[in-house]
């Protein structure tokens, strides 16, 4: 009798799990507690694979020999519970791809830059010639990609909630970018759990395996001794010091090994601090992998950037409009207004993630002239920055966060939506939010 394999969730990551869990021969089942969308029931159809929706019954679950959770399921949720006290092994779905798969994996995680990282990553590596996959939090499931295609490289993003559920899968080259608080909801609000899991990108490496880190971060350089690490160290920052593999000097920036070479950091497509690390990390990753440092060069140039990310939208009336709807957690929103050049009205909120808000706190009050509060629960933002003493709109849709910016912002000055905060009390997703709010931007 075939092995029974249940699948939890059925977006992208549970979809992909199915189609490959089907092709290796195994008894799959998909069960959503929620509605699936149209192109994976379609997906699932085509295969024959049986699947529900709106709810788990637990006679088809509880007989699995191995479940597939997806990463947005958390681990307290009745099923996960009932399972976990039968004994059945979870895994994450980049756990299920790596078992059938002899590709290179370059693995990128951090609370901030993962996915402009990653696509940085995967940028290089096209324009090498490289017969790559991008997977993880972007792209299609590395589940899907590795039953329907064949490719030598990965470049994956990964979330804590993905490393979560990885056991065995060895990641060739892993990059962190930084560790701040983020997701302490899911964490028992315990900062070292969020941390832990973050440092799961290098279990299981070896001694040929490489680890990408970023050296400044002080709580990866607290945290570094505690894991075991095997991989080669290849350590960046912004200022020259011994022993790194890539840092700016003189307004260039230099990579050290295995190839040195350098570029005039104005060269670099992406502008701001924190980009220069995205930069670097992805520089490294490509240097590693053996790609040419003529091709590195051109590919940190002609990158177009990351939707969501810190994207210009429209200048009206003389005002600038940036979308960084990404930017769902406290950290995220400080790189953002770093990077202003302006005066800027921020527009901040949604589903609050159990944020500190005081590490914004000195650059909202050098950089902002108002703020506009969007979400269905305000209060924690008006506790905090109503002393400010700035102007503040209380909003509870996109439409009127950007008629409230229009009527704040001054010739001269950016509005940035930059929330902070998940999108999931207004919005489905921070895609659907950025994309809300280009449109109610292009529509003033």
């Amino acid at each position: 009798m075939a092995k029974r394999i249940v699948i939890l969730g059925a977006g992208e990551s549970g979809a992909g799990a199915a189609v490959l869990a089907k092709k290796k021969g195994f008894d799959t089942f998909v069960s959503d507690m929620s509605s699936i969308k149209d192109k994976y029931k379609e997906m699932l159809n085509e295969r024959n694979i049986p699947w529900e929706e709106g709810k788990h019954t637990e006679e088809l679950i509880l007989n699995a020999d191995e479940v597939i959770k997806s990463p947005g399921i958390p681990n307290d949720a009745p099923m996960v519970v009932k399972l976990r006290e039968k004994g059945t092994p979870i895994i994450s779905e980049i756990e299920f791809a790596g078992r059938y798969t002899n590709a290179k994996m370059i693995c990128i995680t951090g609370s901030n830059g993962k996915t402009t990282t990653t696509s940085l990553i995967y940028h290089i590596f096209k324009k090498a010639g490289l017969n790559v996959g991008l997977a993880g939090n972007i792209g299609q499931s590395l589940a899907y990609q590795v039953a329907e295609y064949n490719y030598d490289y990965y470049v994956i993003e990964l979330s804590s909630f993905q490393l979560d559920n990885m056991y065995k899968f060895h990641a060739n080259i892993a990059v962190l970018m930084n560790i701040t608080p983020d997701h302490l909801d899911r964490y028992e609000h315990k900062m070292q759990n969020y941390v832990d899991a973050k440092f799961r990108i290098i279990q299981n490496q070896t001694d040929e395996d490489a680890f990408i880190y970023w050296s400044d971060d002080p709580i990866i350089q607290r945290e570094l001794h505690k894991y075991g690490i095997h991989g080669h160290y290849y350590p960046f920052a912004e200022h020259k010091k011994d022993g790194l593999a890539a840092f700016v000097d003189q307004k260039k920036v230099y990579f050290t090994e295995p190839i040195a070479f350098n570029m005039e950091e104005e060269e670099l497509a992406l502008t701001g601090t924190h980009n220069l690390f995205n930069s670097m990390a992805a520089g490294i990753s490509a240097n590693i992998a053996g790609i040419r440092k003529e091709c590195i060069r051109e590919a940190l140039k002609d990158f177009k950037g990351v939707e969501h990310r810190l994207e210009k939208v429209a200048r009206v009336r003389g005002v600038d409009y940036i979308n960084d709807s990404k930017a769902t957690n406290v950290n995220s929103c400080w790189y953002a207004l770093e990077s202003m050049k302006t005066k800027t009205v921020l527009i901040l909120g949604g589903k609050d993630k159990g944020n500190d808000y005081s590490e914004i706190a000195g650059l909202v009050k050098e950089k902002c002239s108002g703020l506009i509060f969007l979400g269905l629960h305000n209060e924690k933002l008006h506790d905090f920055f109503d002393g400010f003493g700035l102007p503040i709109a209380d909003v509870q849709s996109m439409k009127d966060a950007v008629d409230a910016a229009y009527q704040m912002a001054k010739k001269g000055e950016t509005v940035l939506l930059s929330p902070c905060c998940a999108s999931f009390d207004l919005f489905r997703s921070y895609e659907d939010r950025g994309d809300q709010f280009k449109e109610c931007v292009r529509n003033l």
